[in-house]
């Protein structure tokens, strides 16, 4: 490690007094302007950990669905999975770590991680569209480069986009091509093998208006185009040209508000979808003739998905273990939908993608989703070794011609993470070969109403709770006043779980109506604040 070289560029990149940050499920975000020093520092752990795992390493430099004043930053594991738990803690430490300790953590790490720094280190870099994104992918590079790593810088590209180029490169190709050309092949050929087989080619059907939250969603969807057949009509919205990033539009917008995205026109029966701002969440919403707005969230997605797979398992007579993963957040109508109805297995899980993936990685087909809208689905090793097996080998035209459909998917759906633009080839494609409207898709199942609040609390770590977050173990007495509540109300449910982020806590209720739900999640609101410290003025109705 060359000190001097360390301390130098360590300067250029000093860190402002007394600010800490944790990294999180979403790795670093913070306003863009207290982030320079922690880029630098990310870059210098993604060296360590591309020595330690002797692999490639993404780090991708992105705020999401947040304001397009905040930036944030995180690292992407060789097959494109999250960053390894264990590392998260490092990444904290070393960017809460004081300039002249910044060696000595750096060497900590080293020895804890088995670090050797004689090895090589390749990194591959993504950036979103927002305005201090492309000086705070300089700095990461200025970090790649002290500890001598080689590095492979992709500009803009989605998060997702970066994910694939990492699992790529890891599997010398066997996931993909490396490059955006070969992310647009991939995904368009397979989307385009699997309507082949649609018998309902109505000019109708194809229309779809796209909101990309004014991000690079936007610029990625353009470059794509030429990639789709002439049948596919996609209208692209909010293309970064003239608004601000993710103000009033884009998928966390539409899911938080229930309400169509600014910058859209939409007319009775359209089908329209929202990315967000780094393009990893979708949901999809229609208006109906009488104006009204109807939401379809990652659970209806996830449900669609669900259908449609677990139609083709059966075909390929095979005994697949498939299973659908959710958070405590999902709509117990849909819960209830995929068990009852399909009788398809439901596993509850903490949120945060890294919890869903986990568990989605335990059955042969693993589909996830949270409600806001990021999902994908995952195929284990075995079961799609023997998928393609029965493409190649199999004599029966009907297992054979459903194996195909498998194949497709596998190939359309970026299973290293949620991916907007994959995400919705896939649903585009089930709903051609179903012959399905988006209305048609929308009354699957009807959503019970519910509502989200918050309350903000003098500390957010009073509360700890088990059974996937839906049961509040401390502070004492909340929980049996929240069961308490409950019973007052039909087909309802509550739960309460502190923020991952900032001292507040979150709260959902749902119930058999909107007004049912809105009088639970006030009255679990108010037992947080008085049992959990709330601070200011207690919650008004």
């Amino acid at each position: 490690m060359d000190s001097e070289a360390l301390r130098k560029y360590s300067a250029l990149h000093a860190k402002p007094a007394g600010l800490t940050l944790q990294y999180g499920t979403a790795g670093f975000r913070t306003q863009a302007e207290q982030l320079d020093h922690v880029v630098f520092r990310m870059g210098l752990l993604a060296v360590l950990r591309s020595k330690a795992v002797t692999a490639t390493i993404g780090i991708m430099v992105t705020a999401s669905h947040n304001p397009e004043e905040d930036n944030g930053v995180k690292l992407v594991d060789p097959l494109g999975e999250m960053l390894h738990p264990s590392w998260e803690e490092y990444a904290t430490q070393l960017a809460n770590a004081e300039e002249q300790e910044l060696e000595k953590v750096i060497t900590e790490i080293c020895q804890k991680a088995a670090v050797n720094l004689h090895k090589d280190a390749s990194v591959f870099i993504g950036r979103d569209t927002r305005p201090s994104s492309k000086k705070l992918s300089q700095s990461v590079i200025d970090g790649i480069q002290v500890l001598g790593g080689q590095y492979h810088d992709y500009g803009l590209v989605t998060t997702p986009q970066l994910h694939y180029m990492v699992c790529c490169q890891n599997t010398q190709g066997q996931y993909g091509k490396a490059t955006l050309e070969g992310y647009y092949e991939k995904l368009s050929k397979a989307f385009m093998e699997l309507i082949k087989q649609s018998h309902c080619s109505g000019e109708f059907q194809r229309h779809l208006k796209i909101d990309c939250a004014n991000g690079v969603g936007a610029l990625k969807l353009s470059e794509m185009k030429p990639y789709f057949p002439q049948e596919v009509l996609i209208h692209i919205y909010n293309d970064g040209t003239k608004e601000k990033l993710n103000h009033l539009c884009g998928a966390d917008f539409v899911k938080v508000h229930q309400k169509p995205p600014g910058g859209l026109d939409m007319k009775p029966n359209e089908r329209c979808c929202s990315f967000d701002g780094d393009a990893d969440r979708i949901v999809y919403y229609y208006k109906d003739t009488a104006g009204h707005f109807h939401l379809i969230d990652g659970d209806k997605i996830a449900t669609l998905i669900s259908i449609f797979l677990k139609e083709l398992l059966a075909k390929v007579k095979q005994n697949f273990q498939m299973a659908v993963v959710q958070t405590a957040y999902a709509n117990g109508n849909s819960t209830r939908y995929l068990q009852e109805t399909l009788k398809v297995p439901v596993h509850c899980v903490k949120t945060g993608v890294k919890h869903l993936h986990h568990k989605a990685q335990e059955f042969d087909v693993g589909v996830y989703f949270e409600a806001n809208g990021h999902g994908t689905v995952l195929f284990s090793k075995a079961a799609e070794t023997k998928i393609r097996q029965l493409v190649k080998e199999e004599k029966d035209n009907e297992i054979r011609e459903a194996a195909k459909m498998l194949e497709n998917v596998i190939d359309l759906i970026n299973q290293t993470v949620g991916d907007a633009v994959s995400d919705m080839l896939v649903i585009e494609a089930i709903l051609a070969l179903k012959g399905l409207t988006v209305q048609q898709w929308d009354a699957l199942y009807a959503d019970l109403p519910n509502r989200l609040l918050k309350v903000q609390v003098a500390d957010r770590r009073v509360i700890d709770t088990t059974d996937a977050e839906r049961r509040a173990l401390t502070p004492p007495g909340l929980q049996e006043k929240i069961d308490a509540l409950v019973k007052k109300y039909k087909l309802s449910r509550a739960f309460v779980r502190p923020s991952g982020t900032e001292d507040v806590v979150r709260i959902y209720a749902e119930a058999d109506t909107q007004e049912n739900a809105d009088a639970l999640a006030h009255e679990v609101s108010l037992a947080v604040f008085h049992l959990a410290g709330g601070k200011g003025a207690p919650p008004q109705p």
